[in-house]
Formats: structure tokens, C-alpha cells, sequence
């Protein structure tokens, strides 16, 4: 008797165990069963539609459980892709090309934003009036980023390089009290400073407007991701981009909660219209590729191949044509 009723406890428990499974994926966690993927992203309005993801929860309606940090720039989060902390990474162009040639493992999924409104910083006491008059001069940068591309740009419009000035490599938020203490004659960094070092220098501040560079925000996935994931990723993005287009006011204020308080709203009303969204991967991006990596090359003695068919090699185009398929327009 008591061994049948063993017999029958095993039976019934095998019987029940499906029931019991179903039951725990309804009631357990929210992401139960769902794939996991982790995003390190950088600038908040180059990188806009993954907060607006964030903010409004959109990663769910793909099946997907998405965490995102916050770096302080995009070579901080190319870091933390590299390193292994997360498998998706927001990033700007320059830190992805200098991956690129140093044998780094990652692929650029897309091209998720564009922005030219660049500005260098100084000071009036300082009689910089246009570009040619860096020269002999100290300029401060966050060195790594494309912040220091654009100042390259700069340079280049008045046939000048690195050389010809003595850069300081600064955090971006250091740039704005080595102004004020006069310790550099001027500096580039993030939009989002501009307005503190306005703040800071009051009388004395003073800037030159270029748009001679359009930096990119880019989403590279590193040798953890795959491609399904990823698919899921762009759905979520292309997403969060529509809703950018149909309700701009309510994504700046995604952007502006997702920010945790470093950004203001002011700043981003002004400067979020100023980019231009649209996840692709273009002829015109891969271009702007090989310039900055033959610069990359010449001024910080990187090893890798600059040439585009070595660009080509570390583009991931499958999963922004499994999502958007006119968006692809490299060949």
C-alpha cells in the first residue's frame, strides 16, 4: 500500500509539473523567460531614443529586459562593451574607430544620430577671433572622444594641427573651471557644458561657432551580443524615434528624467532639435570612417588597417536590414 501511494505521489507530481512551470511564468518576475541585454550609452541627446526607451518602458513590447548605464563619455562606454560589463554600447565615431585599429572586437549596428553645432570655448581677454589665432596657444579637451576630432576639424580649417597648439586633456566637465581659472586659453567639450561655462565666465566668455564636423552616435554591439537581440534592440529604438518625431516635448522630458539631473531642461529644449535621428548605416558614414581613421592613425600611432575594406569587416549591417531595410545604403 504505501509503496503504490509513492508510486502514485511521483506520478502526480510529473503531471502537475508543467502547471506549475506555466504558473510561475505568469506570476513571477516581470522579465521571466525574456532575454537579457545590457546597453552602455554615453551622451543623453545622441543617444535620445534609448532613454526615451528607458523612460517609457518600450523594451517589454520586444520581449526583451534592457539595462542601460550611464557613462561619462562614449569611450567609457566602448569600456565597458569591450570589457565585458555590457554587450550593446552607445558610443561616438572617433572611440569606436580607434577600437576599430587597435584589433578590438566589436561591430557598428548603426548610426543613430548626427549633430554639427560645435563651439569652442574662451575667454575675451584671450583675443581668439577665429581658429588661426590657437596657434601657440593652450587648448583643453577630453582626449578619446570625438570632442577631440572636432578640435582637430577646427584646427584643420585654418591649416593648423595638434602641434601647433599644447593640448590639456581634460574630463569634458573639467574644461569649464580651467577656463575660469585661466589655466587654458580655450577648450571644446559636450554641448551640455556650454551653458556653465557661459554661467561661470559671464562677461568673459566667449565662443566660435563650427560646423565643420558632424559627430555620430553609434550603437556597436561587442563579441557577447547576437544578432537576434539585437534585432529586438533596433525594433525598440526605431520606437522610441517615432516617438521623438510625433510628441518631441514629452521626449525631452524622457530625456530630461532619464538624465538623473544632469541635464536641465532648458538644455535640452534648445539642443535636442539640433540633431538629426534615424538609425542607418550609410556610404556617407563609412567615408567619414576612413578619414578619422587615417587621422587616428597619424596622431595617436594606432597599428590597425585605416582603408575602408578594413572598416567594412567590423560593420554589422544584418540586424538595421532585418529591422529597416532601406536604411542600409553601404555597399
Amino acid at each position: 500500500m504505501l509503496r503504490s501511494r509513492a508510486v502514485a505521489a511521483v506520478l502526480l507530481a510529473v503531471l502537475l509539473a508543467p502547471l506549475a512551470t506555466a504558473c510561475a511564468g505568469s506570476s513571477g518576475p516581470a522579465g521571466a523567460g525574456r532575454p537579457a541585454v545590457t546597453l552602455a550609452a554615453s551622451d543623453h541627446l545622441g543617444g535620445a531614443p534609448v532613454y526615451v526607451a528607458q523612460e517609457r518602458k518600450l523594451w517589454s513590447a520586444e520581449g526583451i529586459d534592457a539595462t542601460v548605464t550611464t557613462q561619462p563619455t562614449g569611450r567609457d562606454a566602448l569600456n565597458a562593451v569591450l570589457g565585458g560589463q555590457a554587450q550593446l554600447g552607445v558610443v561616438g565615431d572617433l572611440p569606436a574607430v580607434t577600437a576599430v585599429l587597435g584589433g578590438r572586437e566589436l561591430r557598428i549596428v548603426a548610426d543613430l544620430s548626427r549633430f554639427s553645432d560645435w563651439r569652442l570655448l574662451t575667454r575675451t581677454d584671450r583675443g581668439i577671433t577665429g581658429f588661426a589665432a590657437l596657434k601657440g596657444r593652450k587648448v583643453g579637451v577630453p582626449q578619446g572622444t570625438n570632442v577631440e576630432y572636432a578640435l582637430s576639424r577646427m584646427l584643420a580649417s585654418a591649416r593648423l594641427t595638434a602641434t601647433d597648439v599644447t593640448v590639456v586633456n581634460l574630463a569634458p566637465n573639467q574644461v569649464t573651471s580651467a577656463l575660469a581659472r585661466g589655466d587654458i586659453d580655450a577648450g571644446v567639450t559636450f554641448p551640455s557644458f556650454y551653458d556653465a561655462a557661459r554661467t561661470a565666465l559671464g562677461e568673459r566668455y566667449a565662443e566660435l561657432a563650427f560646423t565643420g564636423y558632424t559627430a555620430r552616435t553609434l550603437l556597436i554591439a561587442g563579441p557577447s551580443a547576437n544578432d537576434e537581440t539585437t534585432v529586438a534592440v533596433l525594433r525598440t529604438l526605431l520606437r522610441a524615434q517615432r516617438e521623438l518625431g510625433t510628441d518631441p516635448a514629452g521626449a525631452r522630458q524622457a530625456v530630461v528624467a532619464q538624465s538623473k539631473g544632469a541635464l536641465q531642461a532648458g538644455y535640452v529644449d534648445a539642443y535636442q532639435p539640433r540633431y538629426t535621428y534615424g538609425a542607418t548605416l550609410s556610404a556617407e558614414l563609412v567615408a567619414q570612417l576612413e578619414e578619422q581613421a587615417a587621422w587616428a592613425k597619424a596622431v595617436q600611432n594606432l597599428p590597425g588597417a585605416a582603408d575602408r575594406a578594413a572598416l567594412l569587416r567590423h560593420l554589422n549591417p544584418e540586424p538595421l536590414t532585418a529591422v529597416d531595410r532601406p536604411a542600409v545604403t553601404v555597399r
